[in-house]
């Protein structure tokens, strides 16, 4: 009976390409970027990528047998998805990281609901998540020649300038499958061939760039677009992972506004969003919204009249609008309960920030406003202060004052959104000759083990007692100046926000204190 042809409702296409020969395609296209990520980080890539497509070939293999199913394995289905997890994974981690990936993604996400052709959204990105979620300081550390440092992206964000070219070529850190030029050769490739349609990268694209253009803080700078463009996923997700023919829509116009769906909310999650990669959230929410893309994007027939009638059901399924109803009113909720708790959030956030306060001024008995400083921050509106700072906003300011009324110095309450898990809030200590007395955070949700040891003396305590304009930070290592302090290995980008937020404080203190 397995054997019977089946025929399914349209629509059909035509074409001379089997499944087999579509996946053995994307392997072959993918091979460019993985050669040169083998090349760039040497043999833990190798490792990575056999681990994690062997993990997801055997897997297969295991579930049919089991399962009492044809054997699968032969149609490179197992392959590419091991193939594409392992290429968005760094190298250098443990392999039992893309081993979990590999059968995760094949197990869970592709078999469990049916096998090929039956998954909701693109294995590879469901594992890739999976590891992103429970492995998130593993999944983030990145390493070339065996060194820890920030990925473009990253010194982008810090404003260290940034190789193009090593982007380009894929010699830069990051991800294994990181070469731009690899990935654009492969993703022709697939094009060129008929294995993929344009529609969906070209719109996801193009949609990200714009989005980029309008909201990434650099307007329509070539250079910083065409960094973004070859960095963080893009290429990757447009070319080989949002193109799923599965997870994907099936007309031109909804492959069109998946595409878009697909660059817009990239660009969104950049922009404002904390988490580790924006593009596979992005390509896994909308998966999502492709039954309701195919529902309502449908070619009409030439000729076709559609009846004047009205139709007796609707479009939208009945299972569909219960979850929206579901989480309407869990969303209400929330907000009563938010509403309910506010006041008393926000005295808790106040007593914090008075310990804060006075941890940073230790010889200050009580704090008293200042009017300078109070119109300048007024002034300000809630707004990013300068220029040189990144995404620095200062909150508050009051001068310390001991028991003679004498001002010991000030304090300052700073929040950089340039953090890597998100907003990072401080205080920070200075005295009436601008010496730093120390710094305390508020509001730090840095990773464990890694940016979280911002919070460490040996990285705090490096600020106290210096008197400098401003500071600069080392990530090599290994200070002799006041002005440098050194990084938190393999923690840049948290090490680079409190630098940023320490330096405002100081800058606010050196034009507004009297």
């Amino acid at each position: 009976m397995s054997k019977l042809y089946n025929v399914s409702s349209s629509p059909h296409v035509r074409s001379k390409l089997n499944t087999e020969n579509v996946m053995f395609c994307v392997v072959i296209a993918l091979l460019p970027t993985a050669l040169i990520g083998c090349y760039t980080h040497g043999m833990s890539a190798v490792v990575t990528i056999l681990a994690a497509v062997a993990a997801a070939v055997l897997t297969e293999f295991i579930f049919d047998k089991i399962a009492h199913k044809p054997n699968t394995i032969r149609d490179f289905s197992a392959v590419v998805t091991g193939l594409l997890l392992a290429l968005c994974m760094p190298a250098g981690t443990s392999p039992v990281l893309p081993v979990l990936g590999s059968v995760f993604a094949i197990l869970v996400v592709k078999n469990l609901f049916g096998g090929l052709g039956k998954n909701f959204m693109n294995p590879a990105l469901a594992g890739r998540c999976f590891l992103l979620i429970s492995f998130g300081t593993a999944m983030t550390s990145y390493q070339l020649d065996a060194v820890s440092s920030a990925t473009p992206l990253a010194d982008l964000a810090s404003g260290v300038e940034v190789d193009l070219a090593s982007i380009i070529l894929g010699t830069s850190n990051g991800v294994i499958g990181s070469s731009a030029l690899g990935l654009l050769i492969g993703g022709l490739f697939l094009w060129c061939i008929g294995g993929i349609t344009i529609e969906i990268p070209l719109a996801s694209i193009l949609s990200f760039t714009v989005f980029m253009a309008l909201f990434g803080g650099q307007g329509f700078d070539p250079v910083f677009l065409l960094i973004h463009v070859c960095t963080g996923g893009i290429l990757m997700g447009s070319f080989f992972m949002a193109t799923d023919p599965v997870t994907s829509p099936v007309t031109s116009t909804g492959q069109i506004v998946f595409g878009i769906a697909v660059g817009v909310l990239s660009g969104l999650f950049r922009v404002k969003g904390s988490a580790a990669d924006s593009v596979s959230y992005a390509i896994i929410i909308s998966n999502m919204l492709v039954p309701f893309i195919d529902a309502y994007i449908v070619p009409k027939p030439y000729g076709h009249r559609p009846p004047k009638e009205k139709s007796s059901g609707s479009k939208v399924p009945k299972s569909a609008l219960i979850l929206c109803g579901i989480t309407l009113i869990a969303g209400l909720a929330l907000s009563g309960i938010f509403a309910m708790t506010e006041e008393t959030i926000e005295e808790q956030k106040a007593m914090a920030a008075a310990e804060s306060y006075k941890e940073v001024l230790a010889d200050a008995e009580s704090f008293q406003t200042n009017d300078a400083m109070d119109s300048a921050i007024a002034a300000l509106e809630g707004g990013t202060y300068g220029t040189d700072f990144g995404k620095v906003t200062i909150n508050e300011a009051f001068e310390g004052v001991d028991g003679s009324g004498n001002v010991v110095g000030y304090a300052i309450s700073v929040t950089s959104g340039d953090g890597f898990d998100g907003n990072i809030t401080m205080a920070v200590g200075i005295t009436a000759d601008g010496t730093v007395t120390g710094i305390s955070f508020t509001e730090l949700n840095e990773t464990a083990g890694m940016g979280m040891r911002v919070d460490e003396d040996a990285f705090k305590g490096q600020f106290v007692g210096r008197n400098v304009s401003a500071f600069v930070l080392n990530k090599a290592g290994g200070s002799t100046s006041d002005e440098e302090i050194d990084s938190v290995s393999g923690a840049s980008i948290s090490s680079s926000a409190v630098v940023n937020a320490v330096n405002a404080a100081l800058d606010f203190f050196a034009s507004n204190a009297n």
